[in-house]
């Protein structure tokens, strides 16, 4: 008997399983900036695609090699997918969360992800009810310079928070988009950019605790604001700080994170693409430091959720973070009618 040799034995290694994605909305971001990470993205893949418009659906779909698509929502829940990407208009997102749940579709939905606290809140718990993740795409939260930064302010390199300060200012003149009808965004500048904002005040202050708030049209008319910000108080001590707006054509995007023993700046890593982001470190009785990197957040997001569904990771930007931004949103909206 003539036994092989053991160095030409084939052992087929296990193939990971892909997981497979539905998205739902065909807006501009969908198209040149989600839609090209996820194909880049191994063990990922477009499924299916729904939009109201079926020309819009079919031309996605093609160009992103999806298989099936839609203009009829619950006709793509049918789908064999494991978790779909809400991106259409603010005001659908409640509707196409709470069906996706109970079709036992995982969820990564578009902030706001609801147009009131009460929605998301019945967002959360129906997702919950059914097993599957609700995630909200807070993107700058993927950035590893953000999350480079996190890791030192809770290292206590900069000695206790006195402030953070968050700016997000582009220019986007009123059109036929979503954002300026209040019906189909509930607001303008706030909830679209301010979302963000305020989602980074909390990663490095904490939990906030009060608020004051102010809301104009500065520059451009239309049914939303065009300017907003607000100071609040961290519920461990410190302050933040954010402005956020439609209308100005040069800005020093930033973050600020102010300790007692030194500074933490992130630039470039907002309202801009293909530039790399600049993280700068000035402590007490040293040289600044300035580190930078050019990251595809859409990419470290969607690579995240891959852990959280494949390998039961904890989720990076839960539900309830979601929640929280929008109370805050509603506070500022309170007090500025």
């Amino acid at each position: 008997m003539i036994l092989s040799s053991p160095s030409k034995l084939l052992i087929k290694a296990a193939i990971p399983r892909r997981l497979k994605w539905g998205v739902a909305g065909c807006g501009n971001f969908v198209e040149t900036s989600f839609l090209p990470a996820l194909n880049l993205i191994q063990r990922s893949k477009l499924v299916s695609v729904f939009s109201h418009d079926i020309k819009r659906a079919e031309y996605i779909a093609g160009k992103f090699g999806a298989q099936n698509y839609h203009n009829n929502y619950d006709e793509f829940l049918k789908d064999d997918f494991d978790i779909v990407y809400i991106a259409g208009a603010n005001v659908h997102h409640y509707e196409q969360v709470i069906k996706a749940a109970r079709s036992k579709k995982h969820i990564v939905c578009e902030k706001p992800a609801g147009i009131n606290s009460l929605q998301i809140q019945e967002m959360i718990e129906t997702c919950a009810e059914n097993n599957v993740i609700f995630s909200v795409n807070f993107t700058h939260r993927f950035h590893p310079l953000v999350l480079k930064s996190k890791e030192l302010v809770e290292s206590g390199m900069i000695g206790k928070i006195v402030s953070v300060s968050a700016s997000f200012n582009i220019d986007y003149p009123p059109n036929d988009n979503f954002r300026f009808k209040k019906e189909l965004s509930g607001g303008g500048a706030l909830r679209d950019l301010g979302s963000h904002m305020i989602d980074m005040l909390r990663l490095f202050g904490g939990e906030i605790i009060d608020v004051k708030g102010y809301m104009d049209n500065i520059v451009y008319k239309s049914e939303v604001e065009d300017f907003a910000s607000a100071v609040v108080k961290f519920e461990k001590g410190g302050y933040g700080y954010f402005n956020v707006s439609y209308n100005s054509n040069k800005s020093f995007n930033r973050i600020e994170i102010l300790g007692h023993k030194g500074i933490i700046s992130l630039e470039n890593f907002v309202g801009k693409k293909n530039v790399s982001a600049k993280l700068v470190i000035n402590l007490q009785g040293e040289a600044k430091k300035a580190f930078r990197k050019r990251a595809n957040k859409i990419s470290y997001m969607i690579k995240s959720v891959q852990r959280t569904v494949l390998k039961n990771f904890p989720s990076l930007v839960p539900g309830e973070d979601a929640l929280k931004a929008m109370k805050i949103i509603e506070e500022i909206e309170k007090q500025c009618r």
